[in-house]
């Protein structure tokens, strides 16, 4: 099985209604996908990755190794333990760049551009998802907003070469709490696998700059099931060190989640009601019969309450 790959740059031409059905089939059935023509600039990806690998080696590979986190492997309790080296930055509504150990100027500058590219691009995704599931283009974005806007973090990692792979993993397996999770991610040594259809699929290295997507749980409730979180992982490697660079596009801490009204079931309604619909439109589309039915149970649950 080869995860979708949604070219975008074939949003604004002829192939538009073949791509937004692409980008709805791997919501639906994968919760996650390939992105690549984004427009993310791509010295600025290469300069992301240069620091991310660069502060690695420098500042953090020895710290690892001499950690608790190798020594679970002479013990053999790896069940709660994850085979990874990460901090996280926050971006919005407010940054700590300025808590990193030393920022430079450069390294503000950077993570400044990458972060503004891949919010509109988040953005962008959510308002695709948005006019696929039929609702407004904000209604994503709406819902995550709270009083200060969406909340934005990355969280950057590198899985380190681990000398026995098959005992322990580099991230145990869950799904995301939040919204969209755009990662820029290795081009060499793999590691990322997600569920699809009871089985945990290998994801590729991205090549030629291609961004991996995948929704989270708060998707999932806004399209009302519609659009899955997947469960995924990260299996450890004995060759190589994988970079793995994920930036959050979540809802605020006190944005109210809940799913979009229009995505509803109808609710409260007589079977009798329903068949006097169904009687005059059983062979066109169903749901125009759900929406009526919507109007006939919020109009008797109106008249119940007023009264």
């Amino acid at each position: 099985m080869e995860i979708p790959l949604i070219d975008f740059s074939e949003l604004d031409g002829e192939n538009r209604g073949k791509t937004m059905a692409i980008l709805h089939r791997a919501c639906e059935q994968w919760g996650c996908f390939m992105i690549e023509n984004h427009g993310v600039n791509k010295k600025v990806m290469k300069k992301v990755k240069d620091f991310v690998n660069s502060h690695y080696e420098e500042n953090l590979k020895a710290g690892f190794y001499n950690s608790d986190i190798p020594k679970c492997l002479e013990t053999g309790r790896t069940s709660d333990v994850d085979w990874e080296c990460t901090f996280f930055i926050w971006h919005r509504p407010n940054s700590n760049i300025q808590d990193f150990p030393n920022p430079s100027d450069e390294l503000r500058k950077v993570m400044d551009e990458y972060i503004e590219q891949l919010i509109r691009l988040a953005e962008k995704i959510s308002e695709l998802m948005c006019e696929n599931l039929g609702l407004q283009k904000d209604h994503i974005k709406n819902a995550f907003s709270g009083k200060k806007g969406p909340s934005v973090g990355t969280k950057v990692a590198k899985y380190p070469k681990c000398p026995e792979p098959d005992k322990v993993r580099g991230l145990r397996e869950h799904t995301d709490a939040g919204g969209v999770i755009l990662l820029l991610q290795d081009d060499q040594v793999p590691g990322l696998e997600f569920l699809k259809d009871g089985k945990y699929v290998a994801i590729p290295p991205s090549k030629n700059n291609a961004i991996f997507v995948n929704t989270g749980d708060q998707i999932e409730v806004i399209s009302n099931g519609r659009y899955k979180s997947v469960w995924h992982r990260v299996m450890a490697d004995k060759d190589g060190s994988r970079l793995s660079v994920a930036t959050f596009y979540n809802p605020a801490g006190d944005a109210v989640i809940s799913p979009a009204p229009e995505l509803l079931y109808p609710e409260g309604y007589s079977f009798g009601d329903y068949l006097k619909h169904y009687s005059d439109t059983k062979f066109l589309e169903k749901e125009p019969r759900f929406q009526a039915m919507k109007k006939t149970s919020n109009g008797q649950i109106n008249g119940s309450l007023t009264a």
